[in-house]
């Protein structure tokens, strides 16, 4: 009788999942269709000339490249953060956890601006840098370092509730039977994580692709040397229009179809994961 007291009402069900359903439609889908409906305009031709118009093709390369370079350091930190922070106490263990949260609460365009104080030419370290010929900002360095501060936390914050969840009896019986540190976190500790670590590896990525703000302020909107995808983007934007306009919905579509790659990526992994536990709770129960 309790429990059936706390049921919502068939109305009340509907009224809430209609109202999630067109506020889902009016602010994710529809702009999502317009940008597809704009990209194509001017028809497939078109729609392909912008994309492999030299500087969007320069700013695709540069976007891949970007992905390619962060992503593996953000795995990286995030097994060495989460594996710390999980199976560990030691001195500063807070101070660790609030630093990888701190770009969570620092605005990108922020971040930006720390590594021209630091690296600029007129910055903490801009002279030493010009006297040894580094260049980092207003070049590629400098949209790596951005990157990669805004997006470390994705891995290991997908890792580290997963890790102190499966707790620390595997790996100690597995050092019990005389598995040395790396057998234990390879054969023991990563298999119990991947789908966390996946996760986490998708969002990463899915963020490095599409960061704009810390990523404007390091770059220097070099078309064709510095202009990930979403600068140009707004480079192509910028006053343009009519078919111009197209070229720059082109480019967005194409970050779009990468959001979607990866949501559906996601959504599989999924769904694979629940089945997989389904089959293992349906064996246990036989």
């Amino acid at each position: 009788m309790g429990a059936r007291g706390t049921e919502e009402s068939p109305v009340t069900k509907w009224v809430l999942i209609s109202i999630a359903l067109a506020f889902s439609f009016v602010f994710l889908l529809l702009p999502l269709l317009n940008v597809f409906a704009q990209a194509f305009a001017y028809g497939v031709l078109h729609y392909w000339k912008s994309l492999v118009q030299p500087d969007s093709m320069a700013a695709i390369r540069l976007t891949l490249l970007v992905a390619v370079i962060c992503v593996p350091m953000n795995v990286l930190f995030g097994l060495a953060a989460a594996w710390a922070i999980a199976k560990f106490e030691f001195p500063g263990k807070p101070i660790l956890i609030t630093l990888i949260d701190l770009p969570f609460s620092v605005s990108p365009v922020v971040a930006g601006l720390m590594f021209v104080v630091l690296f600029g030419l007129q910055g903490f370290f801009g002279k030493w840098l010009d006297a040894h010929d580094l260049k980092i900002i207003f070049a590629v360095p400098g949209i790596v370092l951005a990157t990669v501060f805004v997006t470390f936390p994705f891995v290991a914050r997908e890792l580290i509730p997963v890790m102190q969840a499966t707790g620390t009896e595997q790996e100690q019986a597995a050092l019990t039977l005389g598995a040395n540190g790396w057998q234990t976190f390879w054969y023991v500790t990563l298999p119990s994580v991947k789908w966390g670590l996946i996760y986490g590896i998708i969002l990463c990525n899915a963020r490095a692709m599409g960061e704009f703000g810390a990523v404007s302020v390091v770059s220097g909107h070099i078309s064709g040397q510095t202009e990930t995808m979403p600068l140009r983007v707004e480079t192509l934007y910028q006053g343009a229009t009519g078919a111009s306009s197209a070229a720059a919905f082109a480019v967005a579509s194409l970050l779009a179809l990468l959001a979607l790659l990866t949501l559906g990526i996601k959504t599989f992994l999924e769904w694979k994961q629940a089945r997989a536990e389904k089959l293992i709770v349906g064996g246990v129960d036989s």
